[in-house]
Protein backbone atom coordinates (compact mmCIF):
# COMPACT_ATOMS: atom_id res chain seq x y z
CA UNK A 1 0.00 0.00 0.00
CA UNK A 2 1.42 3.45 -0.64
CA UNK A 3 2.40 5.46 1.77
CA UNK A 4 -0.16 7.98 1.47
CA UNK A 5 -3.15 5.60 2.13
CA UNK A 6 -1.59 3.95 5.13
CA UNK A 7 -3.82 3.70 8.38
CA UNK A 8 -2.86 3.70 12.03
CA UNK A 9 -2.98 0.29 13.43
CA UNK A 10 -4.75 1.43 16.60
CA UNK A 11 -7.58 3.59 17.29
CA UNK A 12 -7.08 7.29 19.05
CA UNK A 13 -7.58 6.43 22.53
CA UNK A 14 -9.65 9.57 22.61
CA UNK A 15 -12.01 8.72 19.75
CA UNK A 16 -12.81 5.43 20.73
CA UNK A 17 -13.70 6.87 24.23
CA UNK A 18 -16.06 9.75 23.14
CA UNK A 19 -17.75 7.01 20.48
CA UNK A 20 -18.54 4.63 23.52
CA UNK A 21 -19.83 7.32 25.30
CA UNK A 22 -22.01 8.72 22.92
CA UNK A 23 -23.18 5.27 22.17
CA UNK A 24 -24.35 4.90 25.62
CA UNK A 25 -25.89 8.11 25.89
CA UNK A 26 -28.34 6.87 23.07
CA UNK A 27 -28.49 3.56 24.81
CA UNK A 28 -29.91 4.93 28.11
CA UNK A 29 -31.80 7.81 26.30
CA UNK A 30 -33.49 4.84 23.61
CA UNK A 31 -34.48 2.87 26.88
CA UNK A 32 -36.28 5.74 28.29
CA UNK A 33 -37.87 7.32 25.37
CA UNK A 34 -39.50 3.37 23.92
CA UNK A 35 -39.03 1.01 27.18
CA UNK A 36 -38.50 -0.97 24.36
CA UNK A 37 -35.26 -3.56 24.59
CA UNK A 38 -35.19 -4.50 21.35
CA UNK A 39 -35.01 -0.88 20.24
CA UNK A 40 -31.14 -1.12 21.24
CA UNK A 41 -30.20 -3.13 18.19
CA UNK A 42 -29.96 0.55 16.11
CA UNK A 43 -27.21 1.19 18.56
CA UNK A 44 -25.52 -2.30 17.86
CA UNK A 45 -25.72 -1.27 14.10
CA UNK A 46 -24.38 2.12 14.61
CA UNK A 47 -21.27 0.83 16.73
CA UNK A 48 -20.68 -1.66 13.77
CA UNK A 49 -21.09 1.13 10.94
CA UNK A 50 -18.51 3.00 13.22
CA UNK A 51 -15.96 1.06 13.67
CA UNK A 52 -14.38 0.93 9.81
CA UNK A 53 -13.85 4.98 10.72
CA UNK A 54 -12.80 4.19 14.35
CA UNK A 55 -10.19 1.67 13.30
CA UNK A 56 -8.67 3.17 9.78
CA UNK A 57 -9.87 7.07 10.11
CA UNK A 58 -7.21 8.47 7.69
CA UNK A 59 -8.25 6.01 4.19
CA UNK A 60 -10.06 7.56 1.58
CA UNK A 61 -12.68 5.21 1.30
CA UNK A 62 -13.01 3.19 4.32
CA UNK A 63 -13.17 6.51 6.47
CA UNK A 64 -16.25 8.72 4.61
CA UNK A 65 -18.31 5.40 3.78
CA UNK A 66 -18.61 4.52 7.19
CA UNK A 67 -19.39 7.70 7.94
CA UNK A 68 -21.78 7.77 5.58
CA UNK A 69 -23.33 4.19 7.18
CA UNK A 70 -23.71 5.82 10.02
CA UNK A 71 -25.40 8.64 8.76
CA UNK A 72 -28.10 6.60 7.35
CA UNK A 73 -28.74 4.09 9.82
CA UNK A 74 -29.09 7.39 12.50
CA UNK A 75 -32.23 8.78 10.21
CA UNK A 76 -33.44 4.80 10.15
CA UNK A 77 -33.09 4.61 13.75
CA UNK A 78 -34.71 8.04 14.63
CA UNK A 79 -37.97 7.48 12.56
CA UNK A 80 -38.38 3.48 14.24
CA UNK A 81 -37.62 5.00 17.95
CA UNK A 82 -39.52 8.45 17.22
CA UNK A 83 -42.25 5.75 16.16
CA UNK A 84 -41.96 3.46 18.94
CA UNK A 85 -41.79 6.07 22.05
CA UNK A 86 -44.06 7.04 24.30
CA UNK A 87 -44.90 10.55 24.22
CA UNK A 88 -47.75 12.83 23.90
CA UNK A 89 -49.76 12.23 20.64
CA UNK A 90 -50.11 15.77 20.06
CA UNK A 91 -46.46 16.06 19.20
CA UNK A 92 -45.82 12.71 17.87
CA UNK A 93 -41.96 11.93 16.91
CA UNK A 94 -40.24 13.64 19.71
CA UNK A 95 -38.73 10.18 20.29
CA UNK A 96 -36.53 11.20 17.65
CA UNK A 97 -34.40 12.96 19.72
CA UNK A 98 -33.15 10.14 21.80
CA UNK A 99 -30.86 8.96 18.66
CA UNK A 100 -29.85 11.91 17.31
CA UNK A 101 -27.55 13.68 19.21
CA UNK A 102 -25.11 10.35 18.11
CA UNK A 103 -25.44 12.80 14.97
CA UNK A 104 -22.51 15.03 16.67
CA UNK A 105 -20.24 11.95 16.48
CA UNK A 106 -19.32 11.87 12.59
CA UNK A 107 -20.61 15.58 12.24
CA UNK A 108 -17.44 16.39 14.95
CA UNK A 109 -14.92 13.88 12.95
CA UNK A 110 -15.09 15.62 9.58
CA UNK A 111 -14.79 18.95 11.13
CA UNK A 112 -11.30 17.70 13.12
CA UNK A 113 -10.23 16.02 9.94
CA UNK A 114 -11.48 19.74 8.15
CA UNK A 115 -13.34 18.05 5.60
CA UNK A 116 -16.06 20.58 6.09
CA UNK A 117 -17.39 19.50 2.26
CA UNK A 118 -18.08 16.10 3.53
CA UNK A 119 -19.67 17.08 6.96
CA UNK A 120 -22.05 19.13 4.59
CA UNK A 121 -22.51 16.32 2.77
CA UNK A 122 -23.13 14.34 5.68
CA UNK A 123 -25.92 16.95 6.81
CA UNK A 124 -27.60 16.43 3.44
CA UNK A 125 -27.76 12.61 3.61
CA UNK A 126 -29.18 12.61 6.96
CA UNK A 127 -32.36 15.03 6.12
CA UNK A 128 -32.49 13.12 2.93
CA UNK A 129 -32.92 9.82 4.95
CA UNK A 130 -34.84 11.64 8.08
CA UNK A 131 -37.26 12.91 5.11
CA UNK A 132 -37.64 9.10 3.41
CA UNK A 133 -38.38 7.41 6.45
CA UNK A 134 -40.55 9.74 7.92
CA UNK A 135 -42.57 9.51 4.81
CA UNK A 136 -43.20 5.67 5.01
CA UNK A 137 -43.59 5.38 8.37
CA UNK A 138 -46.71 5.95 10.28
CA UNK A 139 -48.06 6.13 13.79
CA UNK A 140 -51.88 5.46 14.26
CA UNK A 141 -52.40 5.99 10.91
CA UNK A 142 -50.68 9.60 10.60
CA UNK A 143 -47.38 10.04 8.66
CA UNK A 144 -44.05 11.28 10.60
CA UNK A 145 -43.58 14.34 8.33
CA UNK A 146 -47.13 15.31 9.27
CA UNK A 147 -46.22 14.89 13.13
CA UNK A 148 -44.85 18.04 14.42
CA UNK A 149 -43.03 16.99 16.95
CA UNK A 150 -40.75 14.91 14.46
CA UNK A 151 -40.13 17.40 12.40
CA UNK A 152 -39.15 20.08 15.27
CA UNK A 153 -36.57 17.26 16.76
CA UNK A 154 -34.88 16.73 13.17
CA UNK A 155 -34.61 20.37 12.55
CA UNK A 156 -33.36 21.20 15.89
CA UNK A 157 -30.40 18.52 15.53
CA UNK A 158 -29.88 19.15 11.77
CA UNK A 159 -29.22 23.46 12.74
CA UNK A 160 -27.07 22.41 15.51
CA UNK A 161 -24.87 20.43 13.68
CA UNK A 162 -24.76 22.53 10.90
CA UNK A 163 -24.00 25.29 13.07
CA UNK A 164 -21.23 23.54 14.99
CA UNK A 165 -19.49 22.67 11.13
CA UNK A 166 -19.63 25.98 10.30
CA UNK A 167 -18.46 27.49 13.66
CA UNK A 168 -15.38 24.82 13.04
CA UNK A 169 -15.31 25.57 9.78
CA UNK A 170 -14.73 29.64 10.70
CA UNK A 171 -12.40 28.84 13.38
CA UNK A 172 -9.99 26.99 10.87
CA UNK A 173 -10.55 29.95 8.69
CA UNK A 174 -8.66 32.13 11.39
CA UNK A 175 -5.83 29.95 12.43
CA UNK A 176 -5.25 29.54 8.85
CA UNK A 177 -5.01 33.50 8.29
CA UNK A 178 -3.01 33.73 11.69
CA UNK A 179 -0.34 31.40 10.55
CA UNK A 180 -0.10 32.35 6.66
CA UNK A 181 0.89 36.00 7.32
CA UNK A 182 -1.05 39.53 6.61
CA UNK A 183 -3.72 38.47 4.31
CA UNK A 184 -6.72 41.04 3.20
CA UNK A 185 -8.29 40.82 6.85
CA UNK A 186 -5.55 41.56 8.62
CA UNK A 187 -4.50 44.37 6.44
CA UNK A 188 -8.06 45.71 6.43
CA UNK A 189 -8.09 45.40 10.09
CA UNK A 190 -4.94 47.00 10.61
CA UNK A 191 -5.84 50.06 8.13
CA UNK A 192 -8.82 50.27 10.70
CA UNK A 193 -6.78 50.46 13.66
CA UNK A 194 -4.48 52.49 12.68
CA UNK A 195 -7.20 55.58 11.83
CA UNK A 196 -9.16 54.87 15.22
CA UNK A 197 -5.11 55.67 16.71
CA UNK A 198 -5.01 59.02 14.94
CA UNK A 199 -8.31 59.71 15.96
CA UNK A 200 -7.54 58.96 20.02
CA UNK A 201 -4.36 60.84 19.56
CA UNK A 202 -5.94 63.86 18.42
CA UNK A 203 -8.41 64.08 21.17
CA UNK A 204 -7.15 66.42 23.88
CA UNK A 205 -6.17 64.03 26.90
CA UNK A 206 -5.88 61.34 24.17
CA UNK A 207 -8.89 59.43 25.69
CA UNK A 208 -12.38 59.04 26.30
CA UNK A 209 -12.26 58.12 29.60
CA UNK A 210 -14.15 60.67 31.67
CA UNK A 211 -11.51 60.80 34.70
CA UNK A 212 -9.12 61.18 32.39
CA UNK A 213 -10.65 63.90 30.63
CA UNK A 214 -11.42 65.59 33.72
CA UNK A 215 -8.10 65.63 35.33
CA UNK A 216 -6.77 67.07 31.99
CA UNK A 217 -9.28 69.76 32.63
CA UNK A 218 -8.10 70.53 35.74
CA UNK A 219 -4.27 70.78 34.79
CA UNK A 220 -5.64 73.65 32.12
CA UNK A 221 -7.78 75.49 34.87
CA UNK A 222 -4.62 75.60 37.22
CA UNK A 223 -2.42 77.75 34.54
CA UNK A 224 -5.30 80.17 34.13
CA UNK A 225 -6.46 81.05 38.22
CA UNK A 226 -4.93 79.94 41.36
CA UNK A 227 -6.34 77.26 42.51
CA UNK A 228 -5.55 75.27 45.82
CA UNK A 229 -8.28 72.69 45.32
CA UNK A 230 -10.98 71.45 42.82
CA UNK A 231 -13.11 68.86 41.40
CA UNK A 232 -14.71 67.99 38.38
CA UNK A 233 -18.60 66.21 39.57
CA UNK A 234 -20.31 64.46 37.23
CA UNK A 235 -24.56 63.56 37.91
CA UNK A 236 -24.90 59.89 39.07
CA UNK A 237 -28.15 58.19 40.71
CA UNK A 238 -30.93 59.32 43.20
CA UNK A 239 -30.36 63.03 42.32
CA UNK A 240 -26.33 63.29 43.54
CA UNK A 241 -23.07 64.09 42.25
CA UNK A 242 -20.00 61.91 42.13
CA UNK A 243 -16.26 63.37 41.86
CA UNK A 244 -14.98 62.08 38.14
CA UNK A 245 -11.26 63.99 39.12
CA UNK A 246 -10.16 66.82 41.88
CA UNK A 247 -6.51 68.28 42.32
CA UNK A 248 -5.50 69.48 46.03
CA UNK A 249 -2.88 68.58 48.82
CA UNK A 250 -5.77 67.41 51.21
CA UNK A 251 -8.56 65.36 49.84
CA UNK A 252 -11.89 67.25 50.29
CA UNK A 253 -15.45 65.61 50.98
CA UNK A 254 -17.42 67.84 48.42
CA UNK A 255 -21.36 68.82 48.65
CA UNK A 256 -22.79 66.28 46.27
CA UNK A 257 -26.40 66.60 47.11
CA UNK A 258 -28.11 68.93 44.13
CA UNK A 259 -31.16 69.51 46.67
CA UNK A 260 -29.10 71.05 49.02
CA UNK A 261 -29.08 75.13 49.59
CA UNK A 262 -25.25 75.73 48.03
CA UNK A 263 -23.82 76.96 45.09
CA UNK A 264 -23.41 73.87 43.71
CA UNK A 265 -27.14 73.11 43.10
CA UNK A 266 -27.81 76.78 42.20
CA UNK A 267 -25.07 76.56 39.10
CA UNK A 268 -26.75 73.06 38.28
CA UNK A 269 -29.98 74.40 37.92
CA UNK A 270 -29.29 77.45 36.13
CA UNK A 271 -26.60 76.83 34.08
CA UNK A 272 -24.85 79.63 35.08
CA UNK A 273 -21.24 80.11 36.87
CA UNK A 274 -21.34 81.36 40.74
CA UNK A 275 -19.21 82.84 42.64
CA UNK A 276 -19.07 81.88 46.66
CA UNK A 277 -17.47 83.22 49.35
CA UNK A 278 -17.80 79.76 51.62
CA UNK A 279 -16.04 76.15 50.51
CA UNK A 280 -18.68 73.82 48.73
CA UNK A 281 -16.93 70.84 50.72
CA UNK A 282 -18.66 69.41 54.10
CA UNK A 283 -15.17 69.38 55.82
CA UNK A 284 -13.93 72.58 55.20
CA UNK A 285 -12.28 74.25 58.73
CA UNK A 286 -13.15 77.84 58.09
CA UNK A 287 -11.15 81.16 56.80
CA UNK A 288 -11.01 82.98 53.79
CA UNK A 289 -11.97 80.94 50.81
CA UNK A 290 -13.21 81.80 47.55
CA UNK A 291 -15.49 79.53 45.36
CA UNK A 292 -16.01 79.13 41.52
CA UNK A 293 -18.46 76.93 40.05
CA UNK A 294 -18.56 76.44 36.40
CA UNK A 295 -21.26 74.43 34.65
CA UNK A 296 -20.72 72.17 31.63
CA UNK A 297 -23.47 72.26 29.66
CA UNK A 298 -23.32 70.47 26.26
CA UNK A 299 -26.36 71.79 24.07
CA UNK A 300 -28.93 71.96 26.58
CA UNK A 301 -27.79 69.35 28.98
CA UNK A 302 -25.86 70.06 31.95
CA UNK A 303 -22.84 67.12 31.90
CA UNK A 304 -20.98 68.00 35.06
CA UNK A 305 -19.69 71.04 37.24
CA UNK A 306 -16.39 72.37 37.65
CA UNK A 307 -15.39 73.27 41.02
CA UNK A 308 -12.82 75.74 41.84
CA UNK A 309 -11.37 77.05 45.05
CA UNK A 310 -8.55 79.26 47.00
CA UNK A 311 -8.07 79.97 50.13
CA UNK A 312 -7.95 83.74 49.50
CA UNK A 313 -11.08 86.33 49.21
CA UNK A 314 -12.29 87.76 46.25
CA UNK A 315 -9.99 85.06 43.99
CA UNK A 316 -12.09 85.19 40.86
CA UNK A 317 -13.53 88.77 39.61
CA UNK A 318 -15.39 88.26 36.05
CA UNK A 319 -12.29 88.33 33.47
CA UNK A 320 -11.00 85.08 35.45
CA UNK A 321 -14.29 83.49 35.40
CA UNK A 322 -14.35 84.39 31.57
CA UNK A 323 -10.83 82.54 31.01
CA UNK A 324 -12.02 79.46 32.72
CA UNK A 325 -15.11 79.08 30.90
CA UNK A 326 -13.14 79.58 27.81
CA UNK A 327 -11.52 76.58 28.70
CA UNK A 328 -14.78 74.91 30.11
CA UNK A 329 -17.08 74.87 27.23
CA UNK A 330 -15.66 73.10 25.03
CA UNK A 331 -14.15 70.26 27.60
CA UNK A 332 -18.32 70.07 28.24
CA UNK A 333 -18.69 68.24 24.62
CA UNK A 334 -15.96 66.30 25.70
CA UNK A 335 -16.68 65.01 28.43
CA UNK A 336 -20.48 64.27 27.13
CA UNK A 337 -18.99 62.24 24.38
CA UNK A 338 -16.56 59.87 27.01
CA UNK A 339 -20.04 59.69 29.93
CA UNK A 340 -21.79 59.08 26.45
CA UNK A 341 -19.18 56.08 24.77
CA UNK A 342 -18.98 54.99 29.08
CA UNK A 343 -22.70 54.35 29.47
CA UNK A 344 -23.07 52.94 26.28
CA UNK A 345 -20.21 50.71 26.93
CA UNK A 346 -22.01 49.59 30.51
CA UNK A 347 -25.59 48.94 28.89
CA UNK A 348 -23.96 46.90 26.12
CA UNK A 349 -22.36 44.89 28.95
CA UNK A 350 -25.42 44.89 31.59
CA UNK A 351 -27.56 43.61 28.07
CA UNK A 352 -24.78 41.17 27.41
CA UNK A 353 -24.82 39.80 30.58
CA UNK A 354 -29.20 39.70 30.99
CA UNK A 355 -28.94 37.40 27.25
CA UNK A 356 -26.03 35.03 28.58
CA UNK A 357 -28.41 34.55 32.13
CA UNK A 358 -31.37 33.99 30.02
CA UNK A 359 -29.45 31.73 27.65
CA UNK A 360 -27.83 29.53 30.27
CA UNK A 361 -31.38 29.48 32.20
CA UNK A 362 -33.34 28.11 29.36
CA UNK A 363 -30.74 26.41 27.40
CA UNK A 364 -28.31 24.61 29.56
CA UNK A 365 -29.84 24.66 33.25
CA UNK A 366 -32.99 23.12 32.38
CA UNK A 367 -31.01 20.45 29.43
CA UNK A 368 -29.13 19.44 32.55
CA UNK A 369 -32.38 19.36 35.59
CA UNK A 370 -33.93 16.85 32.58
CA UNK A 371 -30.98 15.18 32.34
CA UNK A 372 -30.64 14.63 36.08
CA UNK A 373 -34.44 13.47 36.33
CA UNK A 374 -33.54 10.88 33.03
CA UNK A 375 -31.12 9.43 35.20
CA UNK A 376 -33.01 9.26 38.16
CA UNK A 377 -35.76 7.35 36.57
CA UNK A 378 -32.59 5.01 35.29
CA UNK A 379 -31.48 4.50 38.86
CA UNK A 380 -34.95 3.47 40.15
CA UNK A 381 -35.64 1.06 37.02
CA UNK A 382 -31.57 -1.01 37.40
CA UNK A 383 -31.78 -4.54 38.82
CA UNK A 384 -30.74 -5.29 41.99
CA UNK A 385 -27.56 -7.19 40.64
CA UNK A 386 -26.62 -4.39 38.38
CA UNK A 387 -24.15 -2.80 41.28
CA UNK A 388 -21.21 -1.63 39.05
CA UNK A 389 -24.34 0.58 36.42
CA UNK A 390 -25.58 1.84 39.44
CA UNK A 391 -22.33 3.45 40.89
CA UNK A 392 -21.59 5.14 38.21
CA UNK A 393 -25.00 6.31 37.64
CA UNK A 394 -25.35 7.32 41.13
CA UNK A 395 -21.51 9.45 40.25
CA UNK A 396 -23.39 10.94 37.24
CA UNK A 397 -25.98 12.12 38.92
CA UNK A 398 -23.77 13.94 41.96
CA UNK A 399 -21.51 15.38 38.89
CA UNK A 400 -25.15 16.84 37.76
CA UNK A 401 -25.82 18.48 40.54
CA UNK A 402 -22.62 19.91 40.74
CA UNK A 403 -22.76 21.65 37.45
CA UNK A 404 -25.91 22.79 37.83
CA UNK A 405 -25.16 24.50 41.12
CA UNK A 406 -22.02 26.01 39.46
CA UNK A 407 -24.66 27.54 36.98
CA UNK A 408 -26.85 28.80 39.14
CA UNK A 409 -23.86 30.84 40.62
CA UNK A 410 -22.77 32.05 37.68
CA UNK A 411 -26.19 33.23 36.90
CA UNK A 412 -26.50 35.04 39.85
CA UNK A 413 -23.14 36.50 39.62
CA UNK A 414 -24.02 37.96 35.72
CA UNK A 415 -27.30 39.20 37.61
CA UNK A 416 -25.51 40.88 40.36
CA UNK A 417 -25.12 45.03 40.25
CA UNK A 418 -24.42 47.71 42.19
CA UNK A 419 -27.77 49.10 43.15
CA UNK A 420 -28.60 53.06 42.63
CA UNK A 421 -30.03 53.20 46.36
CA UNK A 422 -27.60 49.98 48.11
CA UNK A 423 -24.57 50.97 47.31
CA UNK A 424 -21.33 48.69 45.97
CA UNK A 425 -20.37 47.34 49.28
CA UNK A 426 -24.33 46.20 49.79
CA UNK A 427 -23.75 44.29 46.42
CA UNK A 428 -20.09 42.82 47.45
CA UNK A 429 -21.32 42.10 50.65
CA UNK A 430 -24.46 39.94 49.12
CA UNK A 431 -22.63 38.20 46.86
CA UNK A 432 -19.58 37.42 49.51
CA UNK A 433 -22.52 35.95 51.37
CA UNK A 434 -24.44 34.09 49.16
CA UNK A 435 -20.95 32.39 47.46
CA UNK A 436 -19.49 31.43 50.97
CA UNK A 437 -22.74 29.82 51.90
CA UNK A 438 -22.22 27.85 48.56
CA UNK A 439 -18.92 26.64 49.36
CA UNK A 440 -18.59 26.10 52.85
CA UNK A 441 -16.69 29.36 53.98
CA UNK A 442 -17.48 31.52 56.76
CA UNK A 443 -17.64 35.17 55.63
CA UNK A 444 -16.42 38.19 57.48
CA UNK A 445 -17.29 41.29 56.27
CA UNK A 446 -16.11 44.79 57.26
CA UNK A 447 -17.85 47.60 55.32
CA UNK A 448 -17.25 51.29 55.33
CA UNK A 449 -18.96 53.43 52.71
CA UNK A 450 -19.96 57.38 53.02
CA UNK A 451 -22.93 58.58 51.69
CA UNK A 452 -21.04 60.33 48.35
CA UNK A 453 -21.11 57.42 45.36
CA UNK A 454 -18.11 56.48 42.79
CA UNK A 455 -19.02 57.14 39.28
CA UNK A 456 -21.51 54.11 37.86
CA UNK A 457 -18.88 52.11 35.70
CA UNK A 458 -15.53 52.15 38.50
CA UNK A 459 -18.61 50.61 41.15
CA UNK A 460 -19.48 48.49 38.32
CA UNK A 461 -15.92 47.22 37.87
CA UNK A 462 -15.16 46.88 41.37
CA UNK A 463 -18.02 44.44 41.98
CA UNK A 464 -16.38 42.15 39.28
CA UNK A 465 -13.11 42.33 40.50
CA UNK A 466 -14.52 41.63 43.98
CA UNK A 467 -16.41 39.10 42.30
CA UNK A 468 -13.55 37.35 40.81
CA UNK A 469 -11.62 37.24 43.69
CA UNK A 470 -14.13 35.68 46.11
CA UNK A 471 -14.80 33.15 43.27
CA UNK A 472 -11.47 31.90 43.00
CA UNK A 473 -11.49 31.68 46.88
CA UNK A 474 -14.10 28.96 47.07
CA UNK A 475 -12.72 27.44 43.58
CA UNK A 476 -9.20 27.35 44.42
CA UNK A 477 -8.05 27.96 47.49
CA UNK A 478 -9.16 25.20 49.95
CA UNK A 479 -9.97 27.57 52.40
CA UNK A 480 -12.38 27.75 55.53
CA UNK A 481 -12.54 31.30 56.04
CA UNK A 482 -13.12 34.38 53.91
CA UNK A 483 -12.84 37.83 55.07
CA UNK A 484 -14.07 40.93 52.48
CA UNK A 485 -13.14 44.51 53.74
CA UNK A 486 -14.16 47.32 51.65
CA UNK A 487 -13.86 50.94 52.35
CA UNK A 488 -15.43 53.85 50.05
CA UNK A 489 -14.80 57.02 50.38
CA UNK A 490 -14.73 58.61 46.93
CA UNK A 491 -12.86 59.27 44.76
CA UNK A 492 -10.99 56.86 46.76
CA UNK A 493 -12.00 53.22 47.51
CA UNK A 494 -10.33 49.66 48.36
CA UNK A 495 -11.58 46.59 47.91
CA UNK A 496 -9.65 43.55 49.88
CA UNK A 497 -10.14 39.95 49.83
CA UNK A 498 -8.46 37.25 51.58
CA UNK A 499 -9.20 33.32 52.81
CA UNK A 500 -6.89 31.27 54.74
CA UNK A 501 -6.49 28.46 52.02
CA UNK A 502 -3.23 26.58 50.74
CA UNK A 503 -2.71 30.34 48.41
CA UNK A 504 -1.61 30.52 44.77
CA UNK A 505 2.24 29.10 44.13
CA UNK A 506 2.31 32.15 40.88
CA UNK A 507 1.35 35.25 41.81
CA UNK A 508 1.88 37.04 38.36
CA UNK A 509 -0.65 38.68 37.32
CA UNK A 510 0.13 36.90 33.82
CA UNK A 511 0.28 33.57 35.47
CA UNK A 512 -3.36 33.24 35.87
CA UNK A 513 -6.13 34.33 33.64
CA UNK A 514 -8.59 35.20 36.30
CA UNK A 515 -5.97 37.36 37.79
CA UNK A 516 -5.07 39.07 34.35
CA UNK A 517 -8.83 39.81 33.92
CA UNK A 518 -8.55 41.62 37.28
CA UNK A 519 -5.60 43.63 36.42
CA UNK A 520 -7.34 44.40 33.19
CA UNK A 521 -10.49 46.04 35.21
CA UNK A 522 -7.99 47.61 37.89
CA UNK A 523 -6.14 49.73 35.01
CA UNK A 524 -9.30 50.28 33.15
CA UNK A 525 -10.62 52.60 35.85
CA UNK A 526 -6.90 53.69 37.15
CA UNK A 527 -6.74 51.86 39.86
CA UNK A 528 -3.81 49.23 41.88
CA UNK A 529 -4.43 45.64 42.16
CA UNK A 530 -2.24 43.86 44.53
CA UNK A 531 -1.88 39.73 45.12
CA UNK A 532 0.30 38.81 48.09
CA UNK A 533 0.45 36.18 50.30
CA UNK A 534 -1.65 35.77 53.76
CA UNK A 535 0.17 34.95 56.81
CA UNK A 536 0.25 32.38 58.42
CA UNK A 537 -1.80 31.19 54.91
CA UNK A 538 -4.30 32.00 52.13
CA UNK A 539 -4.14 34.86 49.33
CA UNK A 540 -5.18 38.33 49.86
CA UNK A 541 -6.25 40.54 46.61
CA UNK A 542 -6.69 44.07 47.12
CA UNK A 543 -7.44 46.82 44.61
CA UNK A 544 -7.33 50.60 45.61
CA UNK A 545 -8.59 53.53 43.37
CA UNK A 546 -7.24 57.01 43.88
CA UNK A 547 -5.29 58.30 46.93
CA UNK A 548 -5.83 57.48 50.73
CA UNK A 549 -8.19 59.21 52.84
CA UNK A 550 -6.95 62.04 55.70
CA UNK A 551 -9.87 62.23 57.30
CA UNK A 552 -10.68 65.12 59.04
CA UNK A 553 -12.76 65.71 62.16
CA UNK A 554 -15.96 64.71 60.65
CA UNK A 555 -15.36 62.00 59.25
CA UNK A 556 -13.39 60.82 62.64
CA UNK A 557 -16.62 60.92 64.29
CA UNK A 558 -18.92 58.73 61.67
CA UNK A 559 -20.50 55.42 62.99
CA UNK A 560 -18.13 52.55 63.10
CA UNK A 561 -17.80 50.20 60.17
CA UNK A 562 -20.42 47.58 59.88
CA UNK A 563 -19.09 43.74 60.05
CA UNK A 564 -19.77 40.35 60.15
Amino acid sequence: MPASTTVPARPHPLAAAARVVMLALVAVLTLLATHDVRQLWWIVLLAIAGLPALLAPQHRLLGPLSRVAEVVLLGLAASQVGAVATVSAQLGGLGASAVLPYLAVPVTVTALRRRFREGAALLAVTAATLLVSGAFTEVDGVRQLAQPGYLAVCAQWLILAALGLHAASTLHRVMRVRTDGEPQPYAEATRLLTQLRTVARQLPGATLDPGGISEHLLEELRTVTRTDRGAVLSASGGGRLVVLAQIGVERVDWETTLDADSAIADAWASQQPHTAARSQSRSHTGGDVSALIVPLVAGVRTVGLVVLETDAAHAYPPPVVSRVTALTSPAALRLEAALLFDEVRSLATNEERQRLAREIHDGVAQELVMVGYGIDNALATVHDDAEETAESLRLLRQEVTRVITELRLSLFELRSEVDRHGGLAAAIAEYARTVGASGGLRVHLSLDESTARLPAATEAELLRIAQEAVTNARKHAGAANLWVTCEVDPPYAQIEVSDDGHGIGDQRVDGHYGLAIMAERAERIRGRLEIRPRQPSGTTVAVVVGSSPRRDNVRDSAAPAEGE
